[in-house]
């Protein structure tokens, strides 16, 4: 791994880390990041060793965005539009926990892309922005998307016609945050988190993520009709039996392997 790439992956028990490392721009995404974080995104989802990513940027601070400052003139904003797109869609499909470790500022794509994982933990230095109207555009990333879903229609509409800038406190309030932490504790807040869910049993973990992504869309029989498959799927596996004993042994939880047991 080159220290020097505008992104970096990491990975560790189980625990891989994406860093967008553009410091001197507030980690804004360019064309080229756009490209490789959806391919890191792609080949993360196929890696069974892969239980939990965390997201995060250096030097201070989250992600200011796309980075439009670099985008050329002699391209067509869908392509670019796409890129974008293709990024928001992969991360909110990964089939494992995301969590988004947020410093600094976390702007326009870049505050989506931290609603886009499943948890957000904030250092108390942490500002959050749907800036997109003050800069004579619309919300992008899937923020149409995931604001209502995640703090209702009145707030989402609030952050997206003001463009307000909110601290890590306000957007805890509001719902956009699921912790805040004295930004010299937020690493390790972040480590214990990303451990206990990589001890988790894997694949209850990703049927559990698909079932609550989808229930805010689909009726309760259709709910409980995907719960019943996704129950039967966990049968299958060498976790539930092994949870089974442990505790009617009254045992340590073992360690998880999300193998299918069936042959």
């Amino acid at each position: 791994m080159n220290p020097q790439e505008p992104v970096l992956l990491t990975s560790s028990g189980g625990v891989a880390t994406i860093t967008l490392n553009r410091p001197e721009r507030k980690n804004a995404i360019d064309g080229a990041m756009w490209a490789t974080l959806t391919d890191l995104l792609r080949q993360l989802r196929n890696d069974p060793g892969t239980r939990v990513l965390v997201l995060q940027g250096a030097g201070g601070d989250f992600c200011a965005g796309a980075d439009v400052a670099k985008s050329t003139q002699a391209e067509h904003p869908i392509p670019r539009l796409r890129r974008i797109g293709d990024v928001a869609q992969a991360l909110f499909d990964l089939p494992q926990p995301v969590i988004a470790k947020v410093d600094g500022v976390a702007a326009g794509a870049g505050c989506n892309m931290a609603l886009a994982c499943d948890l957000v933990v904030a250092s108390e230095g942490a500002r959050f922005s749907e800036i997109f109207t003050r800069r004579g555009l619309s919300i992008d990333f899937g923020g149409s998307w995931l604001l209502p879903r995640i703090i209702g229609l009145q707030q989402a509409k609030r952050l997206a016609f003001l463009a307000e800038v909110i601290d890590a406190r306000e957007a805890e309030r509001v719902g956009l945050v699921t912790w805040v932490q004295p930004e010299d504790q937020i690493d390790n807040f972040v480590a214990d988190l990303a451990r206990r869910l990589a001890a988790s049993p894997p694949i209850a973990l990703e049927q559990t993520k698909a079932l609550l992504n989808q229930g805010v869309g689909v009726d309760l029989p259709t709910a409980i009709r995907n719960e019943s498959t996704a129950q039967a799927v966990n049968f299958a596996t060498e976790d539930a039996p092994a949870a089974f004993r442990a505790f009617l042994n009254k045992t340590e939880p073992p360690d998880y392997t999300g193998r299918w047991a069936l042959s």
